[in-house]
């Protein structure tokens, strides 16, 4: 049993024998302390056995970070640029930090104790999507069959093509004619008996491809804007389910997982958020699998006391943060709750979700970042 206000910078206290899935997330992608604190979790969680870390980033693009930490040929540079989406690569030097320390890592281990890197976010942004076309020529010159997947990609991955229903090409002709041929692939691909690690990467690369076209047939239905924001919000957040799912029976029998995102896809209670100027909720790639894993799933929620790089000032001592302010000096983890009033001192532009009631039903323990950190460490 915990002590009342204990805290902690030692993970192991944090997890179960049972834990799996080890969620930790942060609360605005605008704030890289919490991105450093997790690297340092990371090396703690390698020593318990872990031997797999997922971000919240494209899984397609993950393939070739995976491939150099795992010894391949590569340029680091190259592979921040091109392994990562969301500008996650090339503007977060923790990252590049944590691939360059799993490089290092795995130079001198035999290939069953080698960690390995995930992505498990889709391939969009919640209002802009790219073409499914790479995505499919990729599956087809696995199969080798000749079909032409030749299409407009700026006409898919354009912004009005999400925002503007009239604008997507989802419910076209041509997209019939490409889930068609995506689908028929698919079961061609399952068909074959041989399951190697170019066939894996052709099924990734194949279904990311699919949920593409279906993601573009959700932004052409005649619902209203809020209704279209909510389910593709859903439909995001079901796929990144689907990606950890997926990558905990690809590492089963290497070890558990620990995962890093927003909080608002970690948690196991549905999430919401204001956007172009509709009020969207959904469940949670947390609140998907966490049904399914049961105890195996353990996840920490992120918080920020202050960060004067984006205006997020020192919180009020009533508030849910300002009540965490008073038990830490630099960062710590607690299972015990604050009691307290949610701030209200943010604003949309900061990317900041407070804490609230609702979050903490949703997470087993917080870690708390009491005053956060620019770019560097």
């Amino acid at each position: 049993m915990l002590r009342l206000n204990h805290m902690s910078q030692d993970i192991h206290e944090f997890i179960s024998p049972f834990t799996e899935l080890l969620g930790f997330g942060e609360p605005t992608h605008r704030e890289h302390a919490h991105t450093w604190v997790r690297n340092e979790l990371f090396e703690q969680l390698t020593a318990a056995g872990f031997r797999s870390i997922a971000l919240e980033t494209c899984r397609v693009r993950g393939l070739l970070v995976n491939d150099y930490v795992r010894g391949g040929p590569g340029d680091l540079d190259e592979v921040m640029k091109e392994g990562f989406s969301h500008t996650f690569g090339e503007n977060w030097p923790a990252n590049r930090e944590l691939v360059a320390w799993m490089r290092d890592y795995n130079a001198d281990r035999p290939e069953h104790e080698r960690l390995a890197f995930h992505g498990f976010d889709f391939q969009t942004e919640t209002t802009s999507a790219p073409s499914p076309r790479p995505y499919l020529e990729h599956a087809r010159d696995y199969l080798g069959e000749d079909v032409d997947l030749t299409t407009d990609d700026e006409k898919w991955s354009r912004d009005e093509a999400v925002m503007d229903l009239t604008k997507s090409p989802g419910r076209s002709e041509e997209a019939i004619r490409l889930r068609e041929i995506g689908t028929g692939m698919l079961r061609r691909l399952h068909e074959r008996r041989t399951v190697d690690d170019a066939w894996y990467r052709a099924e990734t690369h194949l279904t990311a491809g699919l949920s593409l076209l279906q993601y573009h047939r959700e932004c052409a239905e005649p619902n209203p804007l809020g209704v279209r924001l909510n389910r593709l919000c859903q439909m995001r957040d079901g796929v990144m389910a689907r990606n950890l799912l997926e990558i905990r029976r690809a590492e089963a029998s290497r070890g558990p997982t620990f995962v890093f995102a927003h909080n608002a896809h970690l948690q196991r209670t549905s999430s919401s958020m204001e956007m172009a100027g509709e009020r969207i909720e959904w469940f949670s790639a947390g609140a998907l699998v966490a049904p399914i894993l049961g105890d195996q799933y353990t996840v920490i929620g992120g918080t920020l006391g202050r960060n004067d790089t984006f205006g997020l000032g020192e919180p009020d001592s009533g508030t849910l943060e300002g009540q965490l302010q008073s038990r830490f000096t630099t960062w710590g983890l607690t299972a015990d709750m604050p009691a307290g009033e949610t701030r209200t001192d943010t604003t949309p532009e900061m990317g900041y979700f407070p804490l609230d009631q609702h979050l903490m039903t949703g997470v087993d323990a917080l870690l708390h970042v009491r005053v956060g950190r620019p770019v560097t460490r």
